[in-house]
């Protein structure tokens, strides 16, 4: 195999590795650290002018957009206009974010998954729909409703 062939090679694991790290980090956490894709390492030694690095790899091949995921904005501890609802149905994907300004732990009842979002800061929940009813998703020490998650039979 020529030197250029294991470069290609190189570049294309690199690729791979990037592109699987991100589908497996998308599953939740802080939007800031996940805006920011992680630096593509250049192999040492290597001719890095013909390296290219990947700018956007679609994840699916449907033509429908993806559905949005509903924000419940946080200011001054108290969800901004009011309670945010929130419906899905049983068996569905539960998908939804938290935007703060103040630093709580937020706590989705009857399903007890809780994440913890600093000032400024946002987190992602994301879980399937496996019991109906409504639950209350309160910033938990603050003992503040912020949204109502209606699951549906």
């Amino acid at each position: 195999m020529s030197a250029r062939q294991r470069l290609v090679l190189t570049g294309l694991a690199v690729v791979v590795l990037v592109v699987a790290f991100l589908i497996a980090r998308g599953a939740g956490g802080d939007d800031k650290a996940a805006d920011t894709p992680p630096p593509v390492a250049a192999t040492q030694g290597a001719d890095t002018s013909t390296v290219t690095t990947p700018t956007t790899v679609p994840l699916t091949t449907t033509s429908a957009a993806p559905a949005a995921v509903p924000t419940v904005v946080v200011r001054g501890g108290k969800p901004q206009g009011g309670v945010k609802r929130l419906t899905f149905a049983k068996g569905d994907q539960i998908a939804f974010r938290v935007r703060s300004d103040v630093a709580d732990e937020i706590h989705v009842h009857g399903y007890d998954v809780m994440r913890q979002v600093r000032a400024g800061g946002t987190v992602t929940f994301s879980f399937r729909g496996t019991i109906d009813g409504i639950f209350v998703v309160e910033l938990e020490g603050r003992g503040v409703e912020i949204a109502s998650l209606e699951v549906t039979p």
